[in-house]
């Protein structure tokens, strides 16, 4: 009888410590970033979401662009964080996925910076316009120069625009495509030069002084995504929450230099 007694206390037992295990991991959520930097922004968010809302907030890092929307449709991460719409509308195109997006974060913009006019204004006939020769790039960079009404592109052209894509060009703009990592080095020779994210920060550049800079509306914006069915989760509602708070915009200043804008 006794050894019934220890054997149904240790079942007892084993069932309660389970039930508070499943109580505790009720307010987990896997989180999947690159490695790097937006690591270090997931991990300030976590540490948000943990002091404002008691969720634990778990940080899964990943080395390549494919793999974190992968673990978001198998199951083994509930959200990540690392990719703007244009990639994940691809993304969900050529895989099917069943994803949405529940905020903005940061864009990490494409600039034109200058060491021979100050403002657009400035900008004269048959002015030399360096764009990169990189597809999605390329249309970024046009698509900010007809925002700014400097030329018109085809009706729902789209991300993809090229110089062809011009119906309108006023100043007669002269557009030489070059290699990313050529762009700064060409602005000692050109009107404008549209240089992305990264190689602005290697090179010095900083937005603060760039003459059109993309603004929070711009499709690059990175997006926290989870599947759709899930979009409604409070969790992931208060990570959202807990992402883009005051906390995260200043390490993100920090980290890459002030050259981000805030995409909420």
């Amino acid at each position: 009888m006794k050894s019934y007694f220890k054997i149904l206390f240790v079942i007892c037992s084993i069932i309660v410590l389970s039930a508070c295990n499943k109580k505790s991991d009720d307010k987990e959520i896997k989180v999947g970033v690159i490695a790097g930097q937006e690591a270090d922004l997931a991990q300030v968010a976590a540490k948000v979401a943990k002091e404002k809302y008691n969720i634990n907030v778990k940080i899964i890092t990943f080395s390549d662009y494919n793999t974190p929307n992968i673990a978001l449709n198998d199951g083994s991460i509930d959200v990540n964080v690392f990719q703007h719409r244009p990639y994940l509308e691809q993304q969900i195109k050529d895989h099917n996925y069943k994803f949405s997006s529940i905020g903005n974060t940061f864009i990490y913009p494409i600039a034109a910076y200058s060491n021979k006019i100050k403002n657009i204004k400035q900008i004269s006939q048959n002015a030399s316009i360096a764009i990169p020769n990189d597809p999605t790039n390329m249309g970024r960079a046009l698509i900010l120069l007809e925002k700014n009404n400097l030329i018109k592109l085809k009706p729902n052209v789209g991300l993809l625009a090229t110089p062809m894509d011009i119906t309108s060009n006023k100043l007669n703009l002269k557009f030489i495509p070059l290699d990313a990592a050529q762009l700064p080095r060409s602005l000692s020779d050109v009107t404008l030069a549209f240089v992305n994210n990264t190689y602005a920060s290697q090179a010095g550049l900083n937005i603060n002084n760039a003459i059109i800079l993309e603004d929070k509306n711009s499709p690059y914006v990175n997006l926290i995504v989870t599947k759709t069915n899930n979009i409604k989760n409070q969790k992931l509602i208060d990570f959202v929450k807990a992402y883009q708070s005051d906390a995260v915009y200043k390490k993100a200043i920090l980290l890459f230099h002030n050259n981000i804008v805030k995409g909420w």
